[in-house]
């Protein structure tokens, strides 16, 4: 580990330069400037191996949770073409999508986004530099533009908000032949016959999405859907998506990947390996890698300053999310054991800024942190699964209370029943308190977010049955009906 010297602090120029132009990073420039720091932001995106780059906003803004939701949001308008006719509205029997308008108009949403990013930055009086940053020294970086322009810069304190990309497997073809999620959203063309490898939360929201714009998908799985998240209930995605025409090729990995023809869409052969040991060989239009997330945290120079990374190359942290090197923080997805979720960077960036320059002693909670997974039936979850609650709290000490349920909004178009369910984890010695829930159905983001305050004040069981629900909606289950 690299010795760290201070520099005396008439010789900074910037009082923080924020590595990273997401969320997180955002966040924490824009709070650090409204207590009239110096502040700069580094953003710089290396294209992806088939090509893709984009604008200032990080990840969500741009190939994650705002394209993913509003092509979510294009298959639930498509459910619903198919329940209007039992509501009475005259539909055609058989409609088409458009992929070029779909992605056009999601497009130009981003393009206003990533601006207003920019306009943001601007009026905070924040320096936005598109540059690649790399640690020379303490508390020195140097930045290289698009054009190979050098500079260097020096502050007070720096964070670390990079963010990760997607993984790629080393597998014969993959990088060569295959997409990830940095590319499908901006995809100058519909994907034709897809195959999308991975478990991962990308994985079966984008085939989700996919199927239910009329493609054939097949979603290729190594062991488990959904790791981290509870297992019933992502068998209860799974479930439901191979019920709706998403084929599954579980457990498989792959061999290698195949070019067979170029085009718009092209045509790719895919070997597979079988649990048995046998190969299977499949044909598709694209290939999409969705097996998870890694940091950015390598060719930045953080061995040169003595910040520690674990083997995976997550940033390692105290719990205000300083690194081994003292002047330097990081929140969002680099940081190792914590949620990857965009709320979470920017509430972690706005809590930091204020601690550094604010007077704030308020650290980030991670606990309690609500996320929603955009599968067909949509899954949020607040606190531990079940397979964690066990492993803390002991087998004997869990109640878990459940229901299947089904929206009045299927009954009309006779939708399945027993597809939808709810469970709360409880700690029976500590009178019941909720430590986990868990909903799959429809809008279960916008459930899922009520209840959040919840837990993180201790509610019980007693006190979600207490609770008068809103009839008739989905969220009424949580308050009503749930049963050991």
């Amino acid at each position: 580990m690299a010795m760290v010297t201070e520099v005396k602090e008439e010789e900074y120029e910037y009082d923080l330069i924020v590595i990273g132009g997401g969320s997180g990073g955002l966040a924490a420039a824009k709070e650090a400037a409204k207590f009239g720091k110096k502040v700069a932001c580094l953003d710089f995106v290396k294209p992806s191996p088939q090509g893709t780059t984009w604008g200032l906003g990080g990840t969500c803004v741009n190939v994650g949770c705002i394209p993913k939701k509003l092509m979510h949001q294009a298959a639930i308008l498509g459910h619903c073409i198919q329940d209007a006719s039992k509501f009475g509205w005259k539909v055609e029997e058989k409609q088409e999508h458009d992929w070029t308008i779909m992605k056009n108009n999601i497009q130009d949403h981003i393009g206003s986004l990533n601006w207003n990013y920019r306009v943001q930055l601007r009026t905070e009086k924040v320096t936005y530099v598109n540059a690649y940053g790399e640690f020379i020294g303490p508390h020195k970086i140097k930045t290289t533009n698009k054009r190979g322009k050098v500079t260097e810069m020096t502050s007070r304190y720096f964070l670390l908000a990079m963010g990760g990309r997607p993984k790629y497997p080393d597998v014969p073809g993959l990088k060569e032949y295959c997409i990830s999620s940095d590319d499908l959203f901006s995809l100058g063309h519909c994907p034709g016959r897809t195959l999308v490898m991975g478990a991962s939360y990308v994985s079966l929201e984008c085939a989700g999405f996919l199927a239910a714009l009329g493609l054939d998908v097949t979603v290729m799985v190594r062991s488990i859907l959904l790791r981290g998240f509870d297992q019933q209930m992502a068998e209860i995605v799974g479930n439901y998506m191979s019920s709706h025409g998403i084929k599954f090729i579980r457990p498989a990995v792959p061999q290698k990947v195949e070019k067979l023809e170029d085009g718009s869409p092209g045509r790719y052969q895919v070997t597979m390996k079988l649990a048995d040991g046998s190969e299977q060989v499949e044909e598709y239009n694209t290939v999409m890698v969705a097996v998870g997330r890694d940091p950015c945290t390598q060719g930045i120079g953080l061995d040169e300053v003595g910040v520690q990374l674990t083997k995976s190359g997550f940033v390692v942290h105290t719990d205000e999310e300083q690194t081994t090197c003292p002047y330097i923080y990081a929140v969002g997805d680099v940081l190792d054991g914590k949620p990857e979720l965009t709320p979470t960077a920017i509430q972690a960036g706005r809590l930091l800024a204020k601690r550094l320059f604010g007077g704030g002693t308020l650290k980030m909670d991670y606990d309690n942190v609500p996320t929603t997974v955009f599968t067909p039936l949509e899954y949020g979850a607040i606190g531990l699964s079940e397979e964690s609650a066990v492993e803390k709290y002991g087998e004997n000490d869990i109640e878990v209370y459940h229901t299947n349920y089904q929206p009045l909004e299927w009954t009309v178009p006779h939708r399945e029943e027993n597809v939808c369910y709810a469970k709360l984890i409880c700690v029976r010695s500590q009178n019941d308190r909720v430590v986990g829930f868990h909903v799959a159905g429809p809008n279960a983001g916008e459930i899922t977010q009520g209840f959040t305050l919840g837990l993180k004040l201790g509610a019980t069981k007693a006190d979600f049955d207490n609770a008068v629900g809103i009839h008739p909606t989905c969220a009424e289950v949580r308050v009503a009906k749930l049963h050991t």
